[in-house]
């Protein structure tokens, strides 16, 4: 069957949907062919931008930076968790989670709300509750991805209930999450078919809190 190669990333574009808060992104013409003889765009945009890692820093100054981290967190075999089908909002249980997540591995979790993106359905999805995450981390698994806008909740507009607990049980544990995942819906179909999935998932080299990302699966026989 060969190998296959599956973009897993958003297109960074201007006016792109961003977490509540966050930068708007606006890229523009900064130098053109006709007037300075080559094309540079400029970019205004935050570092949680589309597709892109969180390291630890992000929800906690005293834990690690994205450039403090090694790069074997952004690679390896894939196990992708199916929580497709749940009602906007709603945690998902541990139940979902696939065997074989451990040490090594990158846990994808698919919950099809990437389906959304561009609408404002999108901020009403699915996240692996806080529990969800303790098993995570008591399996070993380090890193974590989500095609959706958060691993938390993402409150609705005017609530007050912010919350960061799935972050703080996964960062806490030295995990990196990753966010605006697309795609998986093909890789659930390749683990089914008993594929082997690998997925790259390494940022900019950029310090802080983390960075987009190129997401990229390799689908193998």
């Amino acid at each position: 069957m060969g190998v296959e190669l599956v973009d897993l990333s958003v297109p960074v574009v201007t006016g792109m949907p961003v977490y509540p808060g966050d930068p708007e992104v606006e890229i523009t013409p900064a130098l053109t062919v006709p007037e300075d003889g080559v094309n540079v765009r400029r970019v205004h945009m935050g570092s949680q931008t589309g597709t892109h890692v969180d390291a630890p820093y992000h929800v906690d100054d005293r834990w690690p930076a994205l450039q403090d981290l090694p790069l074997d967190l952004f690679t390896g075999p894939a196990v992708v968790a199916d929580a497709r089908g749940l009602a906007p909002r709603a945690p998902i249980g541990p139940q979902v989670l696939p065997p074989g997540l451990g040490p090594g591995t990158v846990l994808l979790i698919a919950t099809g709300w990437s389906r959304h993106w561009g609408t404002g359905e999108y901020a009403a999805h699915p996240y692996p509750s806080a529990e969800t995450a303790e098993v995570i981390a008591a399996a070993g698994a380090r890193t974590v991805g989500i095609d959706a806008l958060s691993v938390d909740r993402t409150p609705e507009a005017g609530e007050d209930d912010f919350c960061l607990d799935t972050h703080r049980v996964l960062c806490g544990a030295g995990a990196v999450i990753a966010e605006n995942l697309r795609g998986l819906d093909r890789l659930l179909e390749a683990q089914a078919a008993g594929r082997t999935v690998e997925v790259s998932l390494f940022p900019l080299r950029m310090a802080g809190d983390g960075a987009p990302v190129r997401a990229v699966a390799r689908i193998s026989s």
